[in-house]
C-alpha cells in the first residue's frame, strides 16, 4: 500500500489566548489531550495528530482511549492509514534528563500496534510507525533512533528466557511493527545550512523509499530574528529539493508555524499569504491558537484548504543566491542577538506572567534544555513572543536595523526569498504601541523597576532604531489602524500600568486580554 503524506498536522504548542469549550481547565492535559486528538480528526479535519513525549507527560494508552471510546470514527478512517499519530520524542544528544523517555516512548508503539489489531483484526498498517527526532544534526542520530527501536524493541522477541528456554515472542506474543520510521526536526543554523548533508546521509545510510523533513521556523525566530528564520527555512527547501533530484527519493518536508508572523503567520485568515510563502511544504502543523482562537468554521474551512492545497509548488531553487542569503542572514542575526542580548533577562523575568496552557516538565535550569541567545537565557518561543506584544513592542521588529547594512544583492535576495516580509512587518505593526513606548521613555521609578537601566537605556534605543529603519526602508507604518487594534493597545497599556502599580493578577488579566484580540497568546 502506497504511504500517505498527510498535509496537516494537529500539534500542542501551547499559544491559544482562549481555552477550548471542552477543556477542564486553562491547562490541557491527560484525558482533554486525548479527546482533543479526536477533535482535531473529526472536527477540524486534521489528517495526522503530533503526540507530543519531549519535556511534558502523555497519555501511554492514547491509541486503546482513542479506539474505544470513537469506534465509529475510526472505523471509517482507519488509524494509521487514513489518520496518523506521530510521536516526537526527547533526543538523548539534548534532553540529558529526559534520556530514559525516548526508550519508554519507543516501547509504546508495539502496544498500540496489539490494541489496533485486536480493533481492526487486519491491519494495512501499524497505527503509529513514525516518530519526530528533535535537534537534528547528524544522520547518525537518526539512524540510532531506527536501530535502537529494531534492536532492542522489536529484536529481544526471538530471545529465550527463564529455566524451560520460551522465547519472549512465545511469552508475550509477536512484536509489531518490525521497524519504525523516524522524521528529522531540523531547528538550529548549522543544521539548516547543511540539512542536505543531514538528510542525504541519512537517505544512503537508510534507504528510505521516501523521508518527511520537519523544518522549525518558531525557534529559529526567537534565536535568530524573523528574517533569518525565513531565509533559513527558504534555503532549507531549495537544498532538498535538489537533494531530491540528486538521489531520486521524495522529500517531504513538514514546516512548524505559529499564528502571529513571528512564529511563521499560519492562521484561518492568512491561508492565501501563507501558501505563496511555504507552497512547497507538504505538511503544516496546526498548533493551538489556530485551533481555539477563531471561530471552528473558519478553523475547519481553513484546515480543508490545506488539506486539498499543499503542496501548491515546487520547492524554491535558491542556489545561485545562497551565498547572499546567508550573508543576509548573518547581518540580522548580529543585530537581533545584539539587542536581545541587553533585553533578555527582562523578557525572561516577565514572561512568568504568561499563562500555561499545557502540562509542561521542560522548565529552565531544572529540566531539559533552555533557550540560550546571545548568552542570555530566554523563555520558550511562545511565553517570549507573548511578552514583547504585550509590552507593545513586536518581536518582528528586532534587528531590523540591519536592513541599513545590506548590499544591492543582499537586499534582493531578501526579497526574493521572503516574499510575504512588507505583509508580516505591517500584520505585526498594527500591535506596536508608541503609548507603551513613550511611558518607557519618560523612566519613572516604577518603569525603571520593570525593565531596569540596560533595558532602557540600551537595548530600546536599539529597537526604536529597528522601528525606524522598517518604517523608513520598507513603508511599514507603526500603531493602531482598526477599532480592534485600539482596544488592544488598550489592554497592552493597562498592562504596563498594573504593572506599574504591583497589581499582577491584574496585569496577568490584561495580557490574556490582549492575546485574545490578536487571537494568540505569542
Amino acid at each position: 500500500m502506497e504511504r500517505r503524506i498527510p498535509r496537516t498536522m494537529s500539534s500542542q504548542h501551547p499559544d491559544n489566548a482562549n481555552v477550548p469549550t471542552w477543556g477542564h481547565g486553562e491547562i490541557l492535559a491527560g484525558e482533554d489531550e486525548v479527546y482533543e486528538a479526536y477533535y482535531a480528526y473529526s472536527v477540524i479535519g486534521c489528517e495526522e495528530v503530533m503526540w507530543d513525549a519531549e519535556g511534558k507527560d502523555i497519555d501511554p494508552d492514547v491509541v486503546r482511549k482513542l479506539l474505544s471510546a470513537y469506534p465509529e470514527f475510526f472505523r471509517d478512517k482507519v488509524l494509521g492509514r487514513d489518520v496518523f499519530l506521530t510521536y516526537r520524542i526527547p533526543n538523548p544528544s539534548v534532553e540529558r534528563s529526559e534520556r530514559k523517555v525516548l526508550l519508554e516512548t519507543l516501547h509504546a508503539i508495539p502496544r498500540h500496534y496489539d490494541v489496533a489489531q485486536g480493533f481492526y483484526r487486519e491491519l494495512d498498517s501499524p497505527p503509529v510507525f513514525e516518530v519526530i527526532l528533535p535537534f537534528t544534526r547528524s544522520h547518525t542520530e537518526l539512524v540510532r533512533v531506527i536501530d535502537l527501536y529494531r534492536k532492542v524493541v522489536a529484536g529481544p522477541e526471538g530471545f529465550r528466557i527463564g529455566d524451560d528456554g520460551i522465547t519472549i515472542g512465545e511469552w508475550i506474543g509477536e512484536i509489531n511493527p518490525k521497524s519504525i520510521e523516524v522524521i528529522p526536526l531540523i531547528e538550529d543554523w548549522d543544521s539548516m545550512l547543511n540539512v542536505d548533508k543531514i538528510v542525504g546521509g541519512f537517505i544512503s545510510a537508510a534507504k528510505p523509499p521516501y523521508v518527511r523533513v520537519f523544518l522549525a521556523r518558531s525557534d529559529p525566530a526567537l534565536n535568530y530574528g524573523i528574517i533569518p528564520a525565513v531565509l533559513l527555512l527558504k534555503l532549507a527547501l531549495s537544498k532538498l529539493g535538489e537533494l531530491e533530484r540528486d538521489l531520486d527519493t521524495p522529500i517531504n518536508p513538514i514546516v512548524g508555524c505559529g499564528s502571529l508572523p513571528f512564529r511563521g503567520h499560519l492562521n484561518p485568515r492568512n491561508i492565501d499569504n501563507w501558501l505563496r510563502e511555504y507552497g512547497p511544504v507538504y505538511t503544516a502543523t496546526i498548533q493551538s491558537a489556530f485551533k481555539y482562537d477563531y471561530p471552528a468554521g473558519e478553523v475547519r474551512e481553513a484546515v480543508g484548504r490545506l488539506n486539498s492545497s499543499l503542496p501548491s509548488m515546487d520547492k524554491p531553487a535558491l542556489s545561485d543566491a545562497a551565498p547572499q542569503i546567508v550573508s543576509c542572514s548573518e547581518k540580522f542575526r548580529a543585530r537581533y542577538q545584539e539587542v536581545v542580548a541587553e533585553a533578555g533577562g527582562v523578557i525572561s523575568n516577565l514572561s512568568r506572567l504568561v499563562p500555561s496552557r499545557r502540562a509542561r516538565r521542560l522548565h529552565i535550569g531544572l529540566f531539559g534544555y533552555s533557550r540560550s541567545v546571545a548568552g542570555v537565557r530566554l523563555p520558550r518561543a511562545i511565553p517570549y513572543t507573548a511578552i514583547m506584544y504585550s509590552i507593545g513592542i513586536p518581536p518582528e521588529f528586532l534587528g531590523m536595523r540591519a536592513l541599513d547594512e545590506l548590499s544591492e544583492e543582499e537586499f534582493d535576495a531578501l526579497n526574493t526569498a521572503y516574499i510575504n516580509l512588507k505583509h508580516d512587518l505591517r500584520n505585526a505593526a498594527r500591535y506596536f504601541s508608541w503609548r507603551n513606548v513613550n511611558m518607557m521613555l519618560e523612566g519613572s521609578e516604577e518603569v525603571r523597576r520593570i525593565f531596569g537601566e540596560t533595558f532602557l537605556k540600551k537595548a530600546l534605543p536599539k529597537m526604536l532604531m529597528d522601528v525606524e529603519a522598517a518604517e523608513s526602508i520598507l513603508g511599514v507604518k507603526t500603531g493602531p489602524r482598526n477599532l480592534s487594534d485600539r482596544r488592544h493597545e488598550n489592554a497592552v497599556n493597562d498592562f504596563l500600568l498594573f504593572l506599574m502599580e504591583g497589581e499582577i493578577e491584574e496585569a496577568r488579566k490584561r495580557l490574556v486580554d490582549a492575546a485574545k484580540i490578536r487571537r494568540s497568546l505569542g
